[in-house]
């Protein structure tokens, strides 16, 4: 889940609201957004999961992330209308429809189960980026690149220390003394 911090942070997020076709209820009052801060949103920068809401389940032993926060029909409908043009269709390989992407912006807040972030639907205003057929692509590789370069930070860090644990704290200390001491053994006793 992203990790927001410092003030102003949770206000005027760009994003980019996921929707698939099948992410409805049957009685169609709740639609489900995968809903994440656009990567090009200085929030956004650095974060190796952008998803307001990423819950683990484990299932028949395989782990997998539902990324899907419930909304009203109505604020589905509001969503789209603020996003206007400024979406782009999810295709599946041969090529159908399957959803939408939706540029937005807007502030969040907690989700009432404790579980990520939610969108405020009463904030909702157009996103400053283009939603194109690159965004999702564009969202996955930025993730990735915060991964790999927290996983070599990580590996830095795990390398001084150990060099640090390995060299002498003081090595000029270290010497003085022994030098000291061997001055020590060396002189004759009268």
């Amino acid at each position: 889940m992203v990790s927001l911090k410092g003030e102003g942070a949770f206000h005027g997020v760009n994003l980019i609201a996921v929707t698939h076709e099948n992410n409805a209820t049957k009685d169609g009052r709740t639609q489900y957004f995968d809903v994440q801060v656009d990567a090009r949103d200085r929030r956004g920068a650095d974060q190796t999961n952008l998803h307001l809401v990423s819950d683990r389940v484990e299932k028949d032993g395989v782990t997998r992330y539902n990324n899907g926060a419930p909304y009203r029909a109505s604020q589905f409908e509001a969503i789209k209308a603020t996003a206007g043009p400024n979406s782009e269709p999810i295709t599946n390989k041969a090529g159908e429809p399957i959803g939408t992407a939706y540029g937005i912006k807007a502030d969040l807040m907690p989700a009432g189960t404790g579980k990520g972030l939610l969108i405020n639907t009463q904030t909702l205003a157009q996103s400053d980026f283009k939603v194109d057929q690159d965004t999702l692509d564009h969202q996955f590789a930025a993730m990735k690149t915060a991964k790999q370069a927290r996983a070599a930070a990580t590996n830095e860090a795990e390398v001084a220390a150990q060099a640090e644990v390995s060299s002498p704290a003081e090595p000029a200390a270290q010497s003085a003394a022994l030098a000291q001491a061997n001055a020590a053994e060396l002189e004759p006793q009268v």
